[in-house]
């Protein structure tokens, strides 16, 4: 079983939430963006007790990265195949398991992009994954981030773009046909974890845009992705969004993200059982 951990920090510096949980989960790989930690601080808070963590967020020794990554396992086991500003893949090859490759992302906000430049640029991730699955000789993917497009946003679902599907039934195709061309399929669990019948939160974000007619309020920006071939070790129980640290809830008193004492984000967990 490997176990990871997801989280936009908002530029805060949760060291003690961010400790309580990757220990309280067992977390095999800490994944965190817009981090107010440092690292070294966080290494030592994770360490403290039992050395098992390093640190292998930069790709290029020596550069700055966006990602903050710590992992139980050593760095040769977890080794950069792509990195650009917003984007980093790890071959992720541990000893008796197949390998994977881990993408994490960072997409930019609605802030910056239009609807129409945010399903473009997916385009351009989507093909850069795919080129790094032929260099690897599988498509043993999993793509984790903040990508600031919701489940059913053109970028997830176009074919050219992140070509994600709500079932697995759905992803199992492994392909589908465009206009002569063939696109491989990511499933995307977090369809799952939208509105009140879930098992937790409305979504991972919540944004009340009350000036515009297509407010969604609760939003799932926060998302996993995976390939097809990776489907048999994956269960819906094994992804949660989190909500509490294990020592102190992250939302406030309605019930949504607490930016004030947390992140306007909420946490990604999840498991594969490789």
């Amino acid at each position: 079983m490997l176990s990871f951990l997801f989280w936009n920090l908002n530029r805060k510096a949760l060291l003690e939430s961010v400790t309580r949980m990757t220990l309280r989960h067992e977390i095999d790989v800490l994944i965190l963006i817009e981090s107010g930690i440092e690292e070294v601080r966080l290494l030592e808070a994770l360490n403290a007790e039992t050395v098992e963590y390093h640190c292998a967020s930069s790709a290029i020794p020596g550069m700055p990265s966006r990602f903050q990554i710590f992992t139980k396992f050593p760095s040769e086991f977890l080794k950069p195949f792509h990195d650009e500003d917003r984007m980093t893949i790890r071959r992720l090859d541990v000893p008796a398991k197949d390998e994977i490759l881990l993408t994490a992302i960072h997409f930019p906000s609605k802030l910056a992009l239009s609807d129409a430049d945010q399903a473009f640029e997916s385009t351009r991730y989507a093909e850069t994954i795919a080129v790094r699955e032929r260099e690897a000789g599988h498509a043993r993917t999993v793509v984790i981030g903040d990508i600031n497009m919701n489940p059913f946003e053109f970028g997830m679902v176009g074919a050219r773009g992140f070509n994600a599907v709500m079932t697995r039934t759905l992803a199992e195709g492994r392909t589908r046909r465009v206009q002569g061309g063939d696109y491989p399929f990511f499933y995307n669990p977090m369809w799952g974890r939208f509105g009140d019948t879930t098992r937790g939160p409305g979504g991972s974000y919540y944004y009340d845009n009350s000036g515009r007619h297509d407010n969604h309020y609760w939003n799932v920006f926060d998302q996993v992705l995976l390939r097809p071939d990776l489907l048999p070790f994956f269960s819906h129980n094994d992804l949660d969004i989190l909500t509490h640290d294990g020592e102190h809830s992250l939302l406030d008193g309605r019930g949504r993200p607490n930016a004030e004492t947390a992140s306007d984000h909420l946490p990604l967990v999840f498991r594969l059982s490789l």
